[in-house]
């Protein structure tokens, strides 16, 4: 392995300052913050300024922000994100750690796509496949996505959907009346993750948390699927813990860096 290169490495540590607080930073902010001399600072974020990687915050003298070739950058790396091949490698971690299914799932209208897969090495496990659809309402990874939504836009898919009807069943236990599926769902909004106990398959209970992209909206959702012979509540509170982790492993890997859950 090669030995690193200074220079490059104090100007990578400036560009990364630039990723905390509101964006903007002084050369004084910057040598305080890295300890770095004055003349080295100047030079590299003159250097930085040329090459547009910072820019000038327009009325505000000498203060910068990052330029249009760091956005650049970002969009590039954001295209070639492939959130199927992402899940896949967090759900094969995610199950290594708990020996049980690992699913994460996409909303469409008011279905689930289930666009990744790790199968439980137990013998009893839940049978499932990358590429199937369920309906959202009965799945755990179903309602973290639509607790996700907006009011107006779940209201509209529920017409849509729905109208004023009554939502599809799998199970005895599945919800059917909208009214109960809409009064659920905030306090899955608020607790950041979702269960489901017998609602998609009689035999089956899952836990699901959101996974968010480089701007912060819930993209997908990461489940944790269990047999109702391993389920307890001592076990969904680990599986709980574990599928949150799990999604933010994800989210961390398509960009995202706040904290809301």
């Amino acid at each position: 392995m090669g030995r690193l290169v200074p220079a490059v490495t104090r100007a990578l540590d400036i560009l990364e300052l630039f990723l905390e607080g509101d964006g903007t930073l002084s050369a004084p902010d910057i040598t305080r913050r890295l300890q770095l001399p004055r003349t080295t600072v100047h030079e590299l974020v003159t250097t930085l300024t040329a090459r547009s990687y910072l820019a000038s915050v327009p009325g505000q003298p000498g203060r910068y922000r990052l330029g249009v070739r760091a956005h650049q950058l970002g969009s590039r790396y954001a295209e070639q994100l492939d959130l199927a091949a992402e899940g896949q490698q967090v759900a094969r971690e995610v199950a290594e750690t708990c020996d049980e299914t690992v699913h994460v799932a996409i909303l469409e209208g008011l279905d689930v796509i289930y666009i990744a897969k790790v199968d439980s090495i137990h013998a009893v496990r839940m049978v499932s496949a990358a590429g199937r659809r369920l309906p959202a309402h009965c799945t755990s990874v179903g309602k973290m996505l639509l607790a996700s939504l907006p009011p107006g836009e779940l209201e509209a898919r529920l017409a849509e959907e729905a109208g004023e009807g009554t939502l599809a069943a799998l199970t005895p236990d599945s919800i059917t009346d909208p009214a109960v599926l809409r009064a659920a769902l905030p306090a899955i909004r608020a607790r950041g993750v979702a269960v489901e106990h017998r609602e998609s398959n009689p035999d089956v209970s899952c836990v699901a948390a959101p996974v968010r992209d480089g701007s912060g909206r819930v993209a997908a959702a990461l489940s944790i699927s269990v047999p109702v012979i391993r389920w307890s509540e001592e076990r969904e509170a680990e599986l709980a813990e574990l599928a949150v982790k799990g999604a933010r492993d994800l989210s961390v890997r398509l960009g995202y860096r706040g904290s809301e859950r």
